[in-house]
Formats: structure tokens, C-alpha cells, sequence
């Protein structure tokens, strides 16, 4: 499938078969994860792969958005691992996050898998339910499995601003 294509077509996916992943599939995903481009290449980014339903029913405390995937991911930096920029102090954490989550939603699309991106959690709740330290920052779940047969995208899934609202060229127009 060509880039553009696959971009298009990924969509989020709020219903998933009661099916396991295979391991070579959740492998090519965490790959993708691992070669993402971070800042400064200091791939802050650390990754939980939940799997087993023991952590799947303590996601489903912090979230509503699990949606009965059979697997997730949440996605966090480390924010002592992070680039930092020097004008500002502003760490790349969320962004190298970002594009990590980004990566492995566009290769689990194409292997026939669905994701969606999920932000709404309980932050002070994910932390307790797994442990995770306080340098780790949390910055995305993502639930992953198969579609379901009648999965289809949101509604607003397919709507997009003309090019002119959002793309502007040499400079922002006056207010």
C-alpha cells in the first residue's frame, strides 16, 4: 500500500474481534516503534505492552477507551532521557512520543490491524494501576487488535479544513 493510501484509509477503530494478536505482528509494530525518529536520536520513548487480561481489566480503571481490544499499548517518555532545548528548556518528550504512537497506529494499519489513539485516561490511576515511575511520562494508550466486521471510522473521520486554513506559506496571514 502506498503512504498516502495507508494515511487515508487508517482510520480509529472502536470495535475489535475478541482475537489475540499474533507475536510477529505486535513485533513489527514495537519495531516500528524502535527505529521512529526522535530528537537528537535519544529515543526517550518506553513502551508497555499489556496483553494478558489481568492488565487489560486494570487499563479498562484508568480508561474508557479500550474499546475490548485484546491488546494495548501505552506510550510514555522518560523525561530524563529526553533532548532539551537550549532556548527554552522545553523537553521533546511528547513530541518523540507522538511520533512513536504515530509509527506504530500507521504499521499496525498495515497489517490489518486497528488502533485508535486514545489521550483520555487517568493519569494519577495509570501510574498507580503499573507502576510506572515518575520520570515516565504517559502520553498515550493505544488499544490494538483486530477490527471488528461493522467497525467503521467516526463520522468526522473523513472531513479535513481546505489546505488554505491550515497551510500557509512564508507567513501567517494578519489577524
Amino acid at each position: 500500500m502506498d503512504f498516502c493510501k495507508l494515511a487515508k484509509e487508517r482510520y480509529s477503530v472502536r470495535k475489535f474481534l475478541d482475537k489475540a494478536v499474533e507475536k510477529d505482528k505486535l513485533n513489527s509494530i514495537l519495531e516500528a516503534a524502535r527505529i521512529a525518529p526522535t530528537a537528537a536520536n535519544k529515543q526517550p520513548q518506553r513502551i508497555l505492552v499489556l496483553e494478558r487480561d489481568a492488565e487489560l481489566k486494570k487499563l479498562d480503571l484508568c480508561t474508557s477507551g479500550r474499546f475490548g481490544a485484546p491488546a494495548a499499548f501505552i506510550v510514555c517518555y522518560d523525561s530524563t532521557a529526553c533532548w532539551v532545548r537550549a532556548y527554552d528548556g522545553e523537553k521533546s518528550g511528547v513530541v518523540d512520543a507522538s511520533i512513536v504512537t504515530t509509527q506504530m497506529m500507521l504499521q499496525a494499519c498495515d497489517l490489518g490491524l486497528g488502533t485508535t489513539w486514545v489521550m483520555y485516561f487517568d493519569p494519577v490511576k495509570i501510574r498507580e494501576e503499573f507502576a510506572i515511575p515518575g520520570s515516565i511520562i504517559p502520553v498515550a494508550v493505544l488499544p490494538l487488535g483486530y477490527p471488528a466486521p461493522d467497525a467503521t471510522p467516526a463520522d468526522f473521520h473523513y472531513h479535513r479544513e481546505a489546505p488554505e486554513k491550515t497551510i500557509f506559506y512564508n507567513q501567517f496571514p494578519a489577524p
